[in-house]
């Protein structure tokens, strides 16, 4: 489980090519349980505010009626790529990553995060 190997998990998540910052989120709570930086990112206000993101969508499928669950979300920005990927496991975590989107490859870090996650 995740939460056996937070800081094993954050750094073969931060090996991937563009990988700016990690984090292991209690979205309900908002607290980070880890972090990991190979940047100036700061990961600590990004991890909250994503938390948050989270906690929208949920509410939002709440009020639609859908019952399927989240499996990521991606937020693509002009120079980054963020992931917030669930953690099936424990419903309440998700791990997050910011990329650079001029080194990264999507779809290598999606694959990463569905490997190393379950």
């Amino acid at each position: 489980m995740i939460l056996d190997n937070i800081d094993g998990v954050l750094a073969e998540v931060l090996s991937l090519n563009g990988a700016l910052a990690a984090s292991v989120i209690d979205w309900k709570s908002g607290m980070t349980l880890g972090m990991k930086n190979n940047s100036n990112f700061d990961i600590e206000l990004a991890s909250a505010g994503n938390s948050e993101v989270v906690k929208a969508k949920m509410a939002t499928m709440r009020s639609l009626g859908l019952h399927g669950a989240i499996d990521d979300i991606l937020i693509t920005l002009t120079d980054q790529l963020h992931i917030i990927k669930m953690v099936p496991s424990a419903p309440e975590l998700c791990v997050y990553l910011a990329l650079d989107a001029n080194k990264a490859n999507l779809a290598l870090a999606r694959n990463k995060l569905q490997t190393i996650i379950k």
